[in-house]
């Protein structure tokens, strides 16, 4: 048997003679125990596993016809099925084997009905939404390649193809591609290593947009010319409160205090609750809008029954105000930008704005740059006032 071992290389392969009619022979694989490659009298090459199960008979593992199999993909699999018989399944009757065989389709579709998030709560519609429009532009393509067959290098490559244009985009890709294969393992649908894992992502820059003192009266003027009352309400009290935005979209009526001038949420991102306070301008809209509807404050039209992303309508908001680049979400940093502005610790600027990690505040310290003027002016002042070229006005 000796002489049957070959090192497995597409011109190996390709290579080998035919034997007599009615006759195979088997070459194994000097890199990957147990993986053998039968070529027929006919030319027909197939790839398998020829090993011993534990206190049972040899068993005989077909994984695929090459070309169609690559080597590596072979090798992979192999060393999968090596993995199963360590551990006494035997690939060929276990039907615990056959549910590694699970494809990319059928492990998206599992995850979105039982993934769980760090809360333990059912993934959310908008979350299933995001999964499924990124995973049908570009995973599709994939859906029916068994999760043993995917190669180290693939989503590697996809990253790289995404982050030509879209670096932020591809970064949630990959990331949403680890979650799944993590989630195949955590199932026992997978044994193999993460072929998502690991790859190093692309630097994003944090946002730091937020309204500025000369783009408010033209984006309040804006927001007095929307016609529909629900966006407009719904667009000043996320600037109001600085709550994120699925949060204000599903505002409750049984969650407001108006007498108090509180909002309580029962669960946020963060996993906790939160009191948001309710200043006096977000009361007044919020007293004009009782009635509306018994349960949502801002109801919509869809399954939810409360208001969801309503881009068109700020996108018309945004063109009567002639302001560019500004999304939903920075009404929210407007808020905190806005309380930095006028003196507000950073402390208290997270603590309104539900955050857990002080880094996640501390970009507010650099959006405004009056007190970086005022101390840039005194020491250039100081120096020319040393350098004998300005008066001491002190």
């Amino acid at each position: 048997m000796s002489e049957n071992k070959i090192n497995f290389t597409k011109a190996t392969l390709d290579t080998l003679s035919l034997h007599a009619s009615g006759q195979r022979q088997a070459y194994h694989d000097k890199k990957t125990n147990g993986l053998q490659i039968r070529v027929t009298s006919t030319g027909v090459k197939t790839f398998c596993v020829f090993k011993r199960i534990k206190n049972s008979n040899p068993e005989r593992v077909t994984l695929g016809r090459y070309p169609d199999m690559s080597i590596e993909q072979a090798r992979k699999e192999a060393a999968r099925i090596n993995a199963l018989i360590v551990e006494g399944i035997n690939p060929n009757s276990d039907a615990r084997a056959l549910k590694t065989e699970t494809t990319l389709q059928e492990l998206f579709e599992q995850f979105l009905k039982h993934r769980r998030n760090k809360r333990g709560s059912y993934l959310s519609e908008r979350t299933k939404s995001t999964y499924q429009y990124d995973f049908n532009l570009y995973l599709a393509k994939w859906g029916n390649r068994q999760l043993s067959q995917f190669k180290d290098t693939d989503f590697g490559k996809l990253h790289t193809q995404i982050g030509a244009d879209h670096p932020t985009t591809a970064n949630r890709v990959v990331a949403m591609a680890s979650s799944l294969f993590g989630h195949a393992t955590e199932c026992r649908l997978f044994r193999g290593t993460n072929p998502a894992h690991g790859i190093k992502k692309f630097h994003e820059n944090k946002r730091d947009r937020f309204l500025q003192s000369d783009e408010l009266p033209a984006f309040f003027q804006a927001l007095a010319q929307e016609s529909n009352e629900t966006i407009r309400d719904y667009f000043l009290v996320s600037l109001l409160t600085g709550a994120r935005r699925s949060n204000v979209q599903a505002m409750q009526w049984s969650g407001i205090h108006l007498d108090r001038g509180e909002w309580r949420i029962p669960v946020t991102k963060n996993g906790d609750s939160q009191t948001v306070t309710l200043s006096p301008e977000a009361v007044e809209i919020l007293r004009a809008r009782q009635g509306c509807n018994s349960e949502w404050v801002f109801p919509g039209s869809g399954t939810t029954g409360h208001l969801v992303e309503p881009k068109k309508a700020w996108k018309r908001v945004l063109e009567r105000a002639g302001i560019a680049n500004l999304r939903i979400y920075d009404l929210r940093r407007t808020l905190g930008s806005w309380q930095a502005k006028t003196g507000t610790s950073l402390v208290i600027v997270g603590k309104s704005l539900n955050h857990k990690s002080p880094s996640t505040t501390a970009i507010y310290a650099r959006l405004d740059l009056d007190p970086v003027r005022e101390s840039v002016d005194r020491a250039t002042s100081a120096m020319l006032v040393a350098a004998g070229l300005k008066a001491d006005v002190m």
